[in-house]
């Protein structure tokens, strides 16, 4: 169901923002929690979402997909830009310090479950020249 902003925008309801954007009503809630997704309300406190939500809902799910929390995402939502090749962000000293030390926790990650896997399969060998 289609409502008006306060600027004459067209607006919609939470239900309809979840079916277009694929997030669920309870997500978009958690959005706006976290200060990531700010609605307009009306008089009886629905939320009403203009089209700028979609895109920043977009935006938001490409931050979380990218691995950041929510916590860094509100730090750095305003760097986003969403275009032709989906979205991006302008980064800023800060951000590439942040975006480097998420990939470094990420390698460090990968190396843990690299060697975890040798002693596993070290395990297995050992354990069928045995038997």
């Amino acid at each position: 169901m289609k409502v008006k902003s306060n600027d004459g925008e067209a607006a919609v309801l939470i239900s309809e923002l979840a079916e277009v954007t694929g997030v669920s009503a309870r997500a978009l809630r958690h959005y706006e929690e976290q200060d990531l997704l700010v609605p307009e309300r009306d008089s009886n406190g629905y939320r009403n979402y203009v089209e700028a939500d979609v895109t920043r809902v977009a935006q938001i799910k490409a931050m979380i997909a990218a691995g950041l929390g929510t916590v860094t995402i509100r730090q750095y939502l305003e760097c986003a830009r969403t275009g032709e090749h989906g979205t991006t962000l302008e980064l800023c000293p800060r951000l590439r310090a942040e975006l480097d030390a998420i990939a470094a926790r990420l390698d460090t990650r990968q190396a843990e479950l690299r060697d975890t896997r040798q002693r596993l399969t070290g395990l297995a060998s050992r354990s069928s020249s045995t038997v």
